[in-house]
C-alpha cells in the first residue's frame, strides 16, 4: 500500500475497491475513506471469485504505477512508525483525492505561501488561542500574528531554521505540531494544532515545500535526493536524562533531551519554548564520541546510576539514564550519529552555522547558569 514496513511481514488485509494489500491500521483508515473502503480481512472474511480475481489482476505495485506516479519529492511519505494523522493524510492524498496521479493539477503545497488560522500554546500560560500563520516562498520566511489583522508580526522564524515535527502525546492533541528554529543563538519551540487533520498536514508539508525551494537556490549543485533529508524530520530520541553542570562537580538535574540530527537539546520541561543549552555532535575523526559510564570520581547525586559521557573538541557533558536499557539507546544513537559523515551542506551550510551558533551558547548558557 506505502512505505508501511508491517505488510513485508505479514498482510492480513485487503482491499477489494482498489486491489491492494493493507495492514491492520491502515485497514482502519481505508474503512472510513467513501467510495474505496471495502475492506476484507484475508483469513477470517468470506471473498467472492470476483474479488479474488480482482487483487490478482491489480495488487500493490500497480496502484503503485497509478496513485503515486507524481509524488513531489518534498512531500512526506510516512512510514509504520509515524502518528497516526500523517498515515490517514497520505492514503486520502493518494486514494481519495489522488493528488498524485500522472493527470493530476497543481497541489496546494506547490503555491509557494500559505495563510491561515492555528492554534497556538502561549510561552508563559500554556494556553492554546488562534493565531494567524503565513508562509512565504518569496521571502523564506513563517510569520506568525497575535491577532488575524495585525499589522506587524509577532515573529519571524527563517525557513532554513526550521524543524517540523507531529507530537500529538506532547502536545496533547492528535493533530499537534512542533515548530523548532533558532532565534538569537537559542533554540525555539512553538506547539500547534488544528482540528482539521488535513489542514496541519498541509502546513507540514507546504512548509517542506518552501525548505526545498530554497536548499535548490542555496545549493544548486544538489540533488533532491540529497536535500530532502535536509527537510523537516523527525527526532532521532527524546526522553529524560539527568546531567551535571560544565564543572562537573554540581549536583545532576533531571531534564529532557531531543537528539535532533546532530544537536542534543535539553528542556528543564518537554513543552518549555527555549532550550536551556545543546550539544553539537560532528564526525567521530573531528573529537566527538560518547560512552557508557562517568569519569572516576564523579559523584551523582542523583537516583539515576547508568552514566553516559559525551566528548567534544570543547569539553566533556555527562548524563545519567534510570536504566540500561535507556542508557544502551541513547548511546546507539549517539555513536550513529558521530559515525556518520558529514555532507558539504553540514560543514558549508546551516549546520556549520550551527556549530558556530552553539558554541556560542555554550559559551553563555555555561556563564549564566553553570549550576543548571
Amino acid at each position: 500500500n506505502y512505505v508501511c514496513e508491517r505488510l513485508t511481514i505479514n498482510p492480513e488485509w485487503g482491499s477489494c475497491s482498489l486491489g491492494v494489500f493493507i495492514c491492520l491500521i491502515c485497514s482502519g483508515i481505508h474503512r472510513n475513506i467513501p467510495d474505496i473502503g471495502k475492506v476484507k480481512s484475508l483469513r477470517l472474511s468470506c471473498w467472492e471469485d470476483s474479488e479474488v480475481e480482482f487483487m490478482a489482476e491489480n495488487g500493490n505495485e500497480a496502484a503503485k504505477i497509478k496513485y503515486e506516479a507524481r509524488v513531489p519529492a518534498y512531500y512526506y511519505k510516512p512510514t509504520h512508525k509515524d502518528c497516526q494523522v500523517l498515515k490517514e493524510q497520505w492514503i486520502k492524498a493518494k486514494y481519495e483525492r489522488m493528488e498524485f496521479t500522472q493527470d493530476r493539477k497543481s497541489l496546494v503545497y506547490d503555491e509557494g505561501s500559505r495563510d491561515g488560522m492555528l492554534m497556538k500554546r502561549g510561552r508563559d500560560n500554556g494556553q492554546f488561542l488562534s493565531r494567524r500563520f503565513v508562509l512565504s516562498e518569496r521571502e523564506g520566511t513563517l510569520k506568525y500574528f497575535t491577532k488575524s489583522d495585525a499589522k506587524e508580526p509577532k515573529a519571524v522564524i527563517k525557513v532554513d531554521t526550521i524543524n517540523a515535527s507531529f507530537q500529538p502525546e506532547k502536545i496533547g492533541n492528535p493533530n499537534g505540531l512542533q515548530i523548532t528554529y533558532l532565534k538569537d543563538y537559542s533554540t525555539r519551540n512553538i506547539f500547534l494544532y488544528h482540528e482539521s487533520s488535513k489542514e496541519i498536514v498541509d502546513w507540514f508539508n507546504s512548509i517542506r515545500a518552501v525548505q526545498l525551494h530554497y536548499l535548490k537556490v542555496a545549493f544548486p549543485g544538489a540533488s533532491e535526493f540529497e536535500l530532502t533529508p535536509k527537510l523537516t524530520r523527525n527526532f532521532l530520541k527524546e526522553g529524560y536524562m539527568e546531567k551535571t553542570g560544565p564543572r562537573q562537580t554540581e549536583g545532576f538535574k533531571k531534564r529532557w533531551f531531543t537528539l535532533d540530527h546532530r544537536r542534543l537539546m535539553y528542556f528543564k520541561d518537554p513543552l518549555d519554548a527555549f532550550a536551556k543549552g545543546e550539544v553539537f555532535l560532528g564526525h567521530r575523526d573531528l573529537g566527538y564520541s560518547a560512552h557508557a559510564g562517568l569519569p572516576s570520581g564523579t559523584h551523582s547525586n542523583g537516583a539515576w546510576r547508568h552514566g553516559i559521557t559525551i566528548v567534544t573538541p570543547e569539553r566533556s557533558f555527562l548524563f545519567t539514564c534510570e536504566s540500561e536499557a535507556e542508557q544502551q539507546d541513547w548511546l546507539k544513537h549517539f555513536n550513529d550519529v558521530t559515525s556518520a559523515q558529514m555532507s558539504p551542506q553540514e560543514y558549508s551550510g546551516e549546520e556549520a552555522n550551527g556549530v558556530a551558533c552553539v558554541r556560542l551558547h555554550h559559551h553563555i548558557t555555561d556563564s549564566r547558569r553553570a549550576r543548571d
